[in-house]
């Protein structure tokens, strides 16, 4: 497992941060295009513990990148609350989103050229978060080759990124994403454009990491292997949480994982039904609720529940 002996619970809020680390509560965001507004994220509620790993999955479209960016630092909320450690996104100042995006949080995107400067070494892509943050270079040269040897990648520090294979680089872009210690790393798509075994080795060294720091990390991705290395996959469908599914060990084969998935009812009391029950309700789009021992059962109604609307006969004389 990764080791970072400098990268110390000193210099991480979430370590020691009480309650969820991220907290959205009826969540919009709201895109205005001329005349055409579009809804991207629809009252969403989700809740992050400090060191949780977790990933995002959804079909595109659904929200998944809006949020990702709006936890960065990159975009505005248009409503509702939406708070990482002590900030508070909605009502935070320019200067101070600034400072959150250097020291706060790390970003890793799925595009290389967005992660790594092409005409800087592996190691001075490293070092430039932390000059833009004012380190020393002593501070930065020793945190570099800490990090790079923790990450397999010691050897490489004098490469270009042309000269990395894709594993190589995603691994350099997480190293930039750390570089100035944040609790909150941040990726999307981390292994689209990585084959199986590449990506494996990626979600698995970004499950050390989170391991032996406690850095919480959200992932979106689509990669159908991911539920075996985080704590619990948050599905997401029009701009709202759908579902959560949790992975435990099935002790009835050895190594093989049961995923459980739960229905999320936020905090208004409302809920998405999986696509596949919602056919069940299309006549009428009515539902009945039931309890029953404690248990909580939706079911179609037997019938059409809506009385008939018909016109009044009119006596004619």
């Amino acid at each position: 497992m990764t080791q970072f002996s400098s990268y110390s619970p000193e210099n991480a809020p979430a370590a020691q941060h009480s309650g969820p680390y991220i907290d959205c509560r009826d969540l919009f965001k709201i895109y205005k295009r001329s005349e055409l507004e579009v809804v991207a994220l629809r009252g969403l509620d989700l809740s992050v513990e400090p060191g949780e790993l977790i990933a995002i999955i959804g079909a595109s479209g659904s929200g998944k990148s809006t949020l990702l960016n709006i936890l960065a630092g990159l975009d505005r909320p248009s409503a509702g609350q939406v708070i990482v450690g002590t900030r508070d996104l909605l009502d935070v100042s320019d200067s101070d989103l600034v400072k959150y995006r250097r020291s706060e949080v790390g970003f890793v995107w799925q595009a290389t050229a967005r992660n790594l400067v092409p005409y800087l070494s592996v190691a001075d892509n490293i070092e430039l978060p932390m000059a833009l943050a004012g380190q020393p270079a002593k501070a930065r040269r020793a945190w570099s080759g800490e990090l790079l040897e923790s990450l397999g990648m010691i050897e490489k520090r004098y490469r270009f990124p042309y000269q990395l294979s894709g594993g190589e680089q995603q691994r350099a872009a997480i190293a930039v994403g750390l570089a100035n210690k944040p609790p909150l790393l941040l990726a999307d798509e981390p292994t689209g454009e990585l084959d199986t075994e590449n990506a494996d080795s990626i979600f698995e060294m970004i499950r050390g990491l989170n391991r032996s720091f406690g850095v919480t990390v959200v992932t979106v991705t689509h990669y159908p292997g991911v539920s075996r290395f985080v704590d619990r996959v948050v599905h997401i469908r029009d701009g709202r949480i759908g579902s959560e599914t949790f992975s435990r060990p099935d002790y009835r084969r050895d190594g093989d994982t049961v995923e459980d998935e739960y229905v999320v009812v936020d905090q208004a009391g409302r809920l998405q039904l999986p696509l596949e029950y919602t056919d069940h309700f299309r006549h009428g789009g009515l539902a009945r609720i039931q309890s029953d021992g404690g248990k909580i059962i939706i079911e179609p109604p037997d019938s059409n529940p809506r009385p008939s609307r018909t016109r009044p006969s009119q006596n004619r004389s």
